[in-house]
């Protein structure tokens, strides 16, 4: 039986648990043991597992797991959470921090005692107003790389009844996210490694926003990094100019801004809210 402590984090309400090497220098965990762990009626439940490690050449080194057990994808949340933890747990002695993830090396910024900034690489990969046949009809949809790959979709061009020119949706919240939102996850184009897919309405001044989060493989209450895809296509498709606010499932705030010099982006970052939820021990 492994025996190890944790804190219970969340960025914007996309929750995670994680777990400090320092504290815990034997653990390891297999994807079963992760998958458990995640599992909201069986385990601790979160939509993910961060573990951090001592790193010689930044801060620390930040893992990120989906609650499935898979890894790979870059989590904007998970980072913003890993951030408040190394200035709670004294890793940072500054209001800045940079640190190793996927063998990446990011940077952060404490912004006050429950807002945290993440800085994110240039986006790549971006296609623009493609057609996927999803929910008995052809959707518009943008492609774009933010660290994890998503597809974003504006809700008015999704069809409630798709032999009804003019059933488009227009209220987030009427929009049966976790049914299009697994279709899409797992259509034919984007296999074997499936998408991310994010739906968005657009307001005067903010875009509403929710995700369907592959590894999580349900609607989750924020995805830092489908925030960021969501506010570059805002500034593709419908002209919307940096700081951009989104507003999550969960009602929280994650603001996204860049710069744009030369037709390049620079100075990418995502920022919002960081809860403690708990700490604890537990055993598996």
């Amino acid at each position: 039986m492994k025996k190890f402590s944790y804190i219970k984090i969340n960025g914007a309400g996309n929750d995670f648990i994680l777990v400090d090497k320092n504290k815990n220098p034997a653990i390891d965990f297999i994807n079963s043991e992760i998958l458990k762990l995640c599992n909201r009626q069986t385990g601790i439940g979160a939509d993910g597992l961060i573990i951090i490690e001592n790193d010689n050449s930044s801060d620390f080194k930040m893992f990120y797991y989906n609650a499935d057990g898979s890894t790979g994808s870059l989590c904007g949340n998970g980072a913003r959470c890993a951030i408040k933890y190394a200035e709670l747990s004294n890793i940072i002695s500054t209001n800045e921090t940079q640190f190793i993830s996927n063998d990446v090396l990011y940077k952060g910024e404490i912004i006050s005692k429950d807002v945290i900034k993440f800085y994110l690489q240039p986006p790549t990969k971006i296609k623009q107003n493609f057609k996927i046949k999803a929910h008995n009809q052809l959707i518009t949809a943008s492609f774009i790389d933010t660290g994890s790959p998503h597809v974003v979709i504006n809700i008015e061009d999704v069809l409630s009844d798709p032999g009804k020119i003019n059933s488009s949706f227009k209220q987030i919240e009427d929009l049966p996210v976790e049914i299009i939102g697994k279709e899409i996850r797992y259509a034919p184009e984007f296999q074997p490694l499936g998408v991310n897919v994010n739906f968005v309405q657009y307001l005067a001044d903010s875009v509403k926003i929710r995700s369907y989060e592959k590894g999580v493989e349900a609607e989750t209450l924020a995805c830092g990094t489908g925030s960021v895809a969501a506010a570059f296509i805002s500034y593709f498709n419908s002209k919307k100019n940096p700081p951009i606010k989104l507003i999550t499932k969960s009602n929280a705030e994650l603001i996204v801004n860049f710069e744009v010099e030369n037709k390049s982006f620079k100075n990418i970052s995502l920022t919002g809210p960081v809860e403690i939820e708990h700490e604890g021990e537990y055993s598996i």
